[in-house]
């Protein structure tokens, strides 16, 4: 191990090299105008070549608004002394937009090295989690180390718009490439101190409710069916009965309950003086594990029957997006494996989260493949002047090192 960490020690340039070739490759998600991964996918190809990482396999999942017509998904393995369990590292290529330019101190397509961090579009979401797993996998090719564990360094597509091009993708059409027992590390989201491991997810709805009245002049409310109202009015009853029915703690979670939060609202009538008949709105529901989305849905339902019943409307919910996953067992092999390599390596007690976001790791779990999501960030994620510490990418890659090492 004092070989390996001297290596990776040793490649800072390397690090802000790589940094800087794939921030200027803009990965975007054609649903919000950019052409996808391929071309920052065929670069990171060619670089793993040139630096002897050369066990490659792409699945490409169709998508004829990309470039090239797909999203690829490449898998880069280093073989180990054991054939199974692999010690999966999975990273995303896709970015999200850069945002209002004016907010940006620098170009961010362009990486900039200074006082120890690197800034860019991307830089910690998720390329910090690409190098660092790139770091750990040479330095056992390199030094012709052979590690206990096969690696398998998977670099997908779409996380950042639902992974119907990536993860979800590969386990609907490439199942087998995953076995019963793998060890799944997801470096995309964590703490400054790298003291969390996350393994559960709040269950996630998004509900969209409309609203069907009847229009009038606003001088005459009695001669229409305000639906802006009933929707107001569904919102609050929404919040107040779900949070009340579904009231459990769980200090696994921050925070510790279930929410409930009215987000978009699409526009109505154009003028302030007519009644509108048609309202939507949407609510953003992060519910503790415990519940199912059918359980919460049907009790949606009940309480805009009684929105319904007062204001003379027709109301129709729906699911926009939902998803509930398995937790990671707290006594999962690779809870404990990477545990004792942040202690080893960082020199910190871990402790085991679960968030209200939702990670390409939901999806491992629900296929029963014990997933952690880890890494050591500051969280200036989605942010204008995004950035990573460069030690971070350093420690990170010892530390998945040191769990493809472990006997």
């Amino acid at each position: 191990m004092r070989k390996i960490f001297e290596f990776i020690d040793s490649c800072e340039d390397l690090a802000v090299e790589l940094q800087t070739e794939l921030t200027k490759r803009p990965a975007l998600s054609p649903s919000v105008g950019g052409e996808g991964e391929l071309d920052k996918c065929l670069f990171l190809e060619d670089w793993l070549r040139k630096h002897g990482i050369d066990n490659l396999e792409r699945y490409d999942a169709p998508d004829p608004n990309a470039k090239g017509g797909v999203r690829p998904n490449l898998i880069a393995s280093v073989a180990g002394k054991k054939a199974a369990p692999c010690f999966w590292i999975m990273s995303h290529l896709d970015v999200v937009p850069a945002g209002e330019a004016a907010l940006w101190n620098t170009d961010p397509w362009t990486a900039v090295k200074k006082d120890g961090r690197i800034a860019g579009r991307g830089v910690e979401d998720d390329q910090q989690g690409i190098v660092s797993s790139i770091l750990a996998a040479l330095a056992f090719v390199k030094l012709k180390i052979q590690p206990e564990y096969t690696i398998k360094l998977l670099f997908i597509a779409d996380e950042e718009c639902g992974s119907a091009f990536g993860i979800d993708w590969l386990l609907k059409n490439k199942r087998s490439l995953f076995k019963d027992g793998d060890l799944v590390l997801v470096p995309d989201g964590g703490d400054p101190a790298g003291e969390t491991i996350e393994i559960a997810e709040k269950t996630l709805i998004w509900l969209k409710a409309h609203t069907k009245g009847s229009q009038a002049h606003a001088a005459h409310p009695e001669h229409g069916r305000n639906a802006c109202l009933a929707g107001a009015d569904l919102i609050l009853r929404l919040r107040k009965g779900l949070m009340e029915k579904f009231s459990a703690r769980d200090n696994l979670f921050e925070p510790d309950y279930s929410t409930v939060e009215p987000t978009k609202k699409e526009a109505n009538v154009p003028n302030i003086n007519t009644i509108p008949g048609d309202d939507v709105f949407y609510v953003d529901i992060r519910a503790l594990p415990c519940y199912t989305k059918r359980e919460i849905f049907d009790e949606a339902e009940r309480i805009k029957h009684g929105v319904e019943r007062e204001y003379g409307v027709e109301i129709e919910l729906s699911i926009v997006e939902g998803h509930e996953s398995q937790s990671t067992s707290a006594d999962s092999p690779i809870v404990k494996m990477l545990s004792a390599a942040c202690k080893q390596v960082l020199g910190v007690k871990t402790r085991l989260v679960g968030i209200g976001g939702n990670t390409v790791g939901a999806f491992l779990r629900d296929e029963g493949i014990d997933t952690v999501v880890w890494s050591t960030v500051d969280c200036s994620l989605h942010q204008p002047n995004e950035y990573c510490i460069i030690k971070n990418i350093l420690s990170d890659a010892k530390v998945m090192a040191h769990i493809a090492a472990q006997k």
